[in-house]
């Protein structure tokens, strides 16, 4: 397996709760960010052109479990790694640290569709050039 593709983050003073903490559904917003730039770093994106066609690639799942809070001004670091490509879908792994220690761990799933009319959605098999810059 790949070593995992790695970005920080501070955390900011608004994606804080009243305790202090940070409110859960950051982490989500985390996973989007970190899975973005792992494919901008590929030369990829969540939505793009591809051989003519527009491609996206729609979350079908996301979970996230928390092992311990972070707060204001902690840096998270996020771990990315692609925990299984399908025919059509791609599973991302997410590992969230502060100071060396585990804060949470998250996994979310794509599907690769063709956008088409606006807002049709069509899941079709990932394109052999976009699997390449995955894996």
């Amino acid at each position: 397996m790949a070593e995992p593709f790695r970005v920080s983050r501070r955390v900011e003073f608004h994606e804080t709760d009243m305790a202090g903490i940070v409110h859960f559904s950051n982490f989500f917003r985390w996973m989007e960010a970190a899975e973005v730039a792992f494919l901008r770093g590929r030369g990829l994106s969540v939505a793009l052109p591809w051989e003519g066609q527009k491609i996206g690639f729609p979350r079908v799942s996301a979970s996230c479990d928390y092992v311990r809070p972070v707060r204001f001004e902690d840096v998270v670091d996020v771990a990315v790694t692609v925990e299984r490509v399908g025919r059509k879908s791609v599973t991302y792994r997410f590992e969230f640290s502060h100071g060396g220690e585990p804060v949470a761990r998250g996994q979310v799933t794509s599907v690769c569709c063709r956008v088409s009319g606006g807002d049709k959605l069509e899941s079709i098999d990932i394109p052999e050039g976009i699997r390449a810059k995955i894996v």
